[in-house]
C-alpha cells in the first residue's frame, strides 16, 4: 500500500532576527518593570512637596506636573543622556559613556534629584550585570566603582536650617521658596553634587544597557520616559491626589507628549541641553526639610 501523503504545515522555524527582537523586548519589559529592583517607588520628584504646598491636587494639576517634567525638566535631560549614553555603548566607547554620565549627574538641580537618579543607576546596573552579564558594562561599573552618594543626606547645614528659611508655598498655584535664600549651608546642595561625580546616572546606565541588548533607541526612550512618568503617577496615587482609573487616565492623556518628547531627545543637538522647571525644583528644594514625608524625594 502507498504511504500516506505527509500533512503539509506553514509553521516554520522563527528567524534569528526575530528571536533577537524577542529576546530585546523582553529586557526592555524586564527592566522597565516596577518589580526591578532600582528603589523608584521611594521618589517622588518633588511631588509630594507639591502636593504639601496645594500646587498639585487632583488629576488635571498632577498630569500638568508630570508633563512639564517629562517635556521640560528631568525628562528632558534624562532622554538626551540616554540618547549619548546609548550611542556610546552601541560604539564600544567607555570614555564617552562617561562623560554622558557625568552630564547626568551634575545637570540636577538639587541635591534630592541627584540621589534619586544616582541610586536608580547604581542599582539598575548592578542587577543588569548580574542578571544579565555583558563584559562592556562590567568593566565599566568596576571602573566607575560607585559609592552611594549623599550619604547622610539629613545631616549637616542642610538639615539645620531654621523652619521658613527654605519653603514652599501657594501663589498662584505656583510653589516659589521664600525670601531666605541665602540661609546658612545653602551651598551644600552644591558641594554634594560635586562630591557625586562617581556615582552612575540611571538615564546613562539604562542607555548603555539598552545598546548592548540590542533594544532600539527609539523604543528604549519611549519606555523609559512612560516609566518615568507611571512612576510620577503611583507617586500621586500614593499621595491620595487621584485614585486608580484617574492614574490611567493621566497615562493615556500623556501618550502623545511622551513620544514626543521621546523622538525630540533622538534627534535633539547636544547643545541645546538643559531643562526649566523651577517649581518642581524649588519643590524639591523645599522637600529636603520637609518634617513629615513619605518619599526620599
Amino acid at each position: 500500500m502507498p504511504e500516506p501523503a505527509r500533512r503539509m504545515t506553514n509553521r516554520t522555524e522563527p528567524r534569528a532576527e526575530s528571536k533577537d527582537r524577542s529576546a530585546a523586548l523582553y529586557r526592555l519589559l524586564a527592566w522597565l518593570s516596577p518589580s526591578f529592583p532600582t528603589g523608584a517607588f521611594s521618589y517622588s520628584h518633588g511631588l509630594e512637596a507639591g502636593a504639601e504646598a496645594g500646587a498639585v491636587y487632583d488629576r488635571t494639576t498632577l498630569q500638568g506636573w508630570i508633563a512639564a517634567i517629562i517635556e521640560h525638566g528631568s525628562g528632558r535631560i534624562d532622554t538626551d543622556i540616554l540618547r549619548d549614553a546609548y550611542r556610546a555603548a552601541e560604539a564600544g566607547d567607555p570614555a564617552a559613556l562617561t562623560a554622558a554620565n557625568r552630564r547626568g549627574i551634575a545637570f540636577r538641580a538639587t541635591s534630592e534629584l541627584a540621589l534619586e537618579s544616582a541610586q536608580q543607576g547604581e542599582a539598575f546596573l548592578g542587577t543588569c550585570v548580574t542578571a544579565w552579564p555583558d563584559p562592556f558594562l562590567a568593566q565599566w561599573a568596576d571602573q566607575k566603582n560607585p559609592s552611594p552618594p549623599f550619604r547622610g543626606e539629613r545631616e549637616g547645614p542642610v538639615a539645620q536650617r531654621r523652619e521658613g528659611e527654605v519653603g514652599i508655598g501657594k501663589r498662584s498655584g505656583i510653589p516659589h521658596l521664600t525670601p531666605a535664600l541665602s540661609a546658612p549651608g545653602g551651598g551644600e546642595g552644591a558641594r554634594e553634587l560635586a562630591a557625586s561625580s562617581s556615582g552612575i546616572c540611571h538615564s546613562a546606565a539604562f542607555g548603555a544597557a539598552a545598546a548592548r541588548a540590542g533594544i532600539a533607541l527609539d523604543d528604549a526612550l519611549l519606555g523609559y520616559l512612560h516609566a518615568f512618568a507611571s512612576n510620577l503617577m503611583s507617586a500621586g496615587l500614593r499621595l491620595g491626589l487621584i485614585g486608580q482609573t484617574d492614574g490611567q487616565r493621566i497615562l493615556a492623556g500623556l501618550e502623545p507628549l511622551i513620544a514626543s518628547a521621546a523622538a525630540a531627545g533622538k534627534r535633539r543637538d547636544p547643545a541645546d541641553f538643559g531643562s526649566a522647571t523651577f517649581a518642581v525644583d524649588l519643590a524639591s528644594m523645599a522637600h529636603e526639610t520637609q518634617y513629615s514625608r513619605l518619599f526620599r524625594s
